[in-house]
């Protein structure tokens, strides 16, 4: 079994772009993402200042990535997580949580000391960021608005 861990880069869209489809067009997410909006989102992310992404490899397969950017804030930096995209075939058996470690350990290497993330209030993800040590942080709520 080989594993990598490799910095993504623009080679790697198109194969990010089929797994981001496949993973959130389904449950429990049943989002819509077309390849054109996958594509631009990723793309985007990509071309965000302070950007940093990792595709992993197991036996040459794409398995996921977590890619975001670092901020600056009043104490330092930190880091959001904007995606961490897991094939479903293979969720469930540590790969994401052997991912969050790995990408954890950079960030530390990189002197940023701490990170966060949005996701759903219920379900598979919340329960995985928690046994990954994540807590909901209680002095911040997202808002929303619709135009």
């Amino acid at each position: 079994m080989s594993e990598q861990m490799i910095f993504m880069e623009e080679e790697h869209l198109d194969a990010c772009v089929e797994l981001y489809q496949d993973v959130f067009n389904r449950s429990p997410w049943n989002e819509s993402w077309t390849e054109e909006t996958a594509k631009e989102r990723l793309a985007d992310l990509m071309n965000t200042p302070k950007f940093l992404g990792f595709v992993f490899y197991e036996n040459s397969q794409l398995i996921g990535f977590i890619a975001g950017n670092s901020k600056r804030t009043y104490s330092g930096l930190t880091f959001y997580i904007a995606e961490l995209c897991v094939n479903n075939n293979i969720q469930g058996k540590g790969y994401g949580s052997k991912m969050l470690k790995r990408f954890e350990e950079e960030l530390k290497r990189r002197e940023i000391p701490s990170l966060y993330l949005l996701t759903a209030k219920q379900g598979l993800a919340k329960l995985f960021y928690e046994k990954n040590g994540y807590r909901v942080n209680e002095n911040r709520f997202v808002m929303t608005r619709a135009l």
